[in-house]
């Protein structure tokens, strides 16, 4: 596709989209005027009939779970295309590998450079376990803690280069926890409509206030998305890091044609 082309499709997509922009700018309140009852509403009435403490987690998996369930697919599907893009030009170039320190055939790391990076790896990641976890009770949750749980990748592989790195990040791996994490999700909406419920129907005991698992089924979507987040991000991590392999840097046998 030409470049007049893409700009023309720019220009009619935004040509497009201008009635709908105008129309939401017209429908917005005014500078300065009264907020939304809603948030207050939430905050009084969540503890009551949620039984949870942080009152985000009551509106993402619950108030307004279908637009979390929404905005989760949305990953799933931005992931998907950037790693379908990435794949397609793996390991092109003639460019050094990721880590390959200038002027040295071997990826060499101080050993006080690899004992950092191991600590603040598993810190990063009992961090983000920590996070998740307690979701429901204090500020964080899934999409909080999934981030931090992929952050501590990173880091390991600042300390290990890239061969040790790679080998203990499976594609496999990361896939199956965005996908299943998507998918339990999805389940979590879908069985109570089997009921005659409304999606995401808490159909689950809600424990006691400000427990860790308080929130009855707001802690299975919390927890879906952090395994959605953590792989999703992961995954797109690895494929930027695969871009940068050249000949020779195999991968391991079983994500050879992944």
């Amino acid at each position: 596709m030409s470049v007049s082309l893409r700009l023309a499709l720019l220009g009619l997509a935004l040509l497009l989209a201008l009635p709908g922009l105008v129309a939401v700018i017209g429908a917005m309140p005014p500078f300065g005027a009264a907020s939304s009852p809603y948030g207050a509403a939430v905050n009084a009435l969540g503890p009551e009939l949620r039984n949870v403490s942080n009152m985000i987690a009551a509106v993402n998996f619950d108030f307004r779970g279908i637009d979390t369930l929404g905005e989760e697919f949305m990953m799933v599907a931005a992931v998907t295309g950037t790693v379908i893009l990435l794949r397609g030009t793996r390991g092109e170039g003639e460019r050094d590998r990721a880590g390959r320190l200038p002027g040295r055939a071997l990826e060499e790391r101080a050993e006080a450079v690899v004992a950092t990076c191991r600590v603040l790896a598993g810190a990063i990641l009992l961090f983000g376990l920590y996070v998740t976890l307690h979701g429901t009770v204090t500020p964080g949750g899934g999409f909080q803690g999934g981030v931090i749980i992929a952050s501590s990748l990173p880091v390991l592989y600042l300390g290990e280069g890239y061969a040790a790195w790679r080998r203990l990040t499976k594609s496999p791996v990361l896939a199956a926890l965005e996908g299943g994490g998507a998918f339990v999700f999805a389940l979590a909406a879908l069985l109570p409509l089997a009921g005659g419920h409304a999606a995401l129907t808490n159909l689950l005991p809600l424990g006691t206030y400000k427990d860790l698992f308080s929130g009855g089924l707001m802690l299975v979507g919390n927890h879906a998305v952090a395994l959605a987040v953590a792989g999703g991000f992961g995954m797109m991590l690895l494929e930027f890091m695969e871009e940068t392999r050249v000949a020779g840097d195999d991968p391991p046998p079983e994500d050879e044609d992944r």
